[in-house]
C-alpha cells in the first residue's frame, strides 16, 4: 500500500510541474512576439516590477523598522504585486503589437469579436456578409445592449451594406425598441481603429434586454444567418477561417 502512495505521489508532480513550465514558456513566447514590435517593453515591465518592489522595501523602513517578519512579507508581497503588473504589462502590450500587425488584413475584426464572446456578448466567427470582390465584411452580434453590426472595408460601402442587413433585421425586431449600433472599423474620419473596437462595443451601452429576452433574439437571428449562408461568398474562401490570431502569431515565433 505504501509502494502504491509513493507512486501516485510521484505521478502528480510532474503534472504540476509540466503546468508551470508551460506557463513560463508561454509567457517567454509572448514576451519574444511583443518584443519584435515594442521597443520599450523591456523597460516598462522593469519599471512594473521594480517600482512596488521598492515601495514595499521602503514601506518597512519607515514604519515599523524593528518588525523584521512584516518587513519580508512586505516586501514578499511587493514581489508578488510586481509580478501581477509586469505580466498584466505584457498581456496588455502583446494585444496592442498583435492588433497593430493585424490591422489592414481581411478578417482582422474577427480576432477582436472573438475575444470579446461570452455570457453577455455573442459574435459568431463567420461574417454575416462578404463583398467577394472587395473584401468587406460585416458581422452580426448582440448582447443585453442590443444588436451590433460591426463592418470592416471601405467606409461608404459597408455603411450601404449596412443599410440592408438592419432593414432585414427590422423585421425579425419589429415592434420592439431593440437598438442596432454600428460600428465601421478601420483608420478613417468616422471609423474605429482595430485596437480600439473591444471598448467601443464593450463600455458606454445601457443594458436594454433581459436574459430571456436576448435568447429570443439570438434564436431568430441565427435563423437569419442561415438564411444568408447561401450569399455569394468569394470562391476558396472559408469566412470562418479569415480571422488572424494572436495565439497563432505568436507560435510562429
Amino acid at each position: 500500500m505504501a509502494t502504491n502512495d509513493t507512486s501516485t505521489t510521484n505521478e502528480k508532480k510532474p503534472k504540476k510541474k509540466g503546468r508551470v513550465r508551460g506557463t513560463i514558456e508561454q509567457i517567454r513566447q509572448v514576451y519574444r512576439f511583443t518584443r519584435e514590435y515594442d521597443s520599450k517593453l523591456p523597460l516598462v515591465m522593469w519599471l512594473s516590477f521594480g517600482i512596488p518592489v521598492v515601495v514595499s522595501i521602503l514601506i518597512p523602513l519607515l514604519w515599523y523598522r524593528k518588525s523584521v517578519v512584516g518587513w519580508i512579507l512586505t516586501v514578499f508581497l511587493g514581489i508578488m504585486i510586481g509580478f501581477t503588473v509586469a505580466v498584466w504589462t505584457l498581456t496588455n502590450r502583446s494585444n496592442t503589437a498583435a492588433y497593430g500587425l493585424a490591422e489592414g488584413k481581411p478578417g482582422a475584426t474577427a480576432m477582436v469579436l472573438n475575444n470579446i464572446n461570452n455570457k453577455a456578448y455573442s459574435f459568431p466567427e463567420e461574417p454575416i456578409w462578404v463583398d467577394p470582390r472587395t473584401k468587406d465584411m460585416i458581422w452580426l452580434g448582440t448582447s443585453f445592449s442590443g444588436i451590433f453590426l460591426v463592418g470592416e472595408g471601405d467606409y461608404g460601402r459597408v455603411q450601404r451594406a449596412m443599410d440592408r442587413q438592419e432593414k432585414t433585421i427590422r423585421k425579425i425586431t419589429q415592434g420592439s425598441e431593440i437598438p442596432i449600433y454600428r460600428i465601421s472599423v478601420g483608420n478613417g474620419p468616422k471609423q474605429v481603429p482595430l485596437r480600439k473596437l473591444r471598448s467601443s462595443i464593450v463600455r458606454g451601452h445601457k443594458m436594454k434586454l433581459r436574459k430571456d429576452e436576448l435568447d429570443n433574439l439570438n434564436n431568430r437571428l441565427r435563423s437569419l444567418r442561415l438564411r444568408n449562408n447561401t450569399m455569394n461568398m468569394p470562391k476558396g474562401m472559408d469566412p470562418s477561417r479569415v480571422h488572424v490570431s494572436p495565439r497563432a502569431m505568436r507560435g510562429k515565433n
